[in-house]
């Protein structure tokens, strides 16, 4: 599988400039979705989606190390009522080796063009890529200064 490499010089932003990305969204990768020309699709799940042929998937990446590990994947077993400890543990995950690592260069790839997250997953809403989004989509936010304890 080819992997498409994030642009460079002027199809970059201009530093010092708040583009408008960090657009980072969830989509099942067997749905049907017109790709424009500007996003970056990256499967996000630890195993490889049924049914679909590797040649004719349509994405730029697969980030195995970004998933959920096979431990959590299959405690939680997507029984919503386990998703918030699920999503609890999952950001956890997500900021130790190799996962930290992979997050790392999906936040880099959101900074400079729309990004994509694809997941086999019928149920969206309560998935690891789902809480993936969130974590990207809150590293671009400042963080604020704790107050000064009185």
């Amino acid at each position: 599988m080819t992997r498409r490499r994030p642009p460079t010089g002027p199809e970059r932003e201009r530093p010092g400039r708040e583009p408008d990305r960090w657009r980072v969204e969830v989509v099942r990768v067997y749905d049907d979705v017109a790709r424009d020309g500007d996003e970056y699709r990256v499967l996000v799940d630890r195993l490889w989606p049924r049914g679909l042929r590797r040649d004719a998937a349509d994405l730029d990446e697969w980030s195995r190390d970004v998933a959920p590990s096979t431990e959590l994947r299959r405690w939680y077993a997507h029984e919503p009522s386990r998703f918030a400890s699920f999503a609890r543990r999952y950001r956890a995950e997500l900021h130790r080796p190799p996962g930290d690592a992979a997050l790392a260069a999906l936040e880099d790839l959101a900074r400079h063009r729309r990004l994509v997250l694809l997941t086999a997953t019928r149920d969206v809403e309560h998935s690891g890529a789902t809480v993936l989004r969130d974590v990207l989509l809150a590293s671009r936010q400042p963080v604020e200064p704790d107050a000064d304890p009185a």
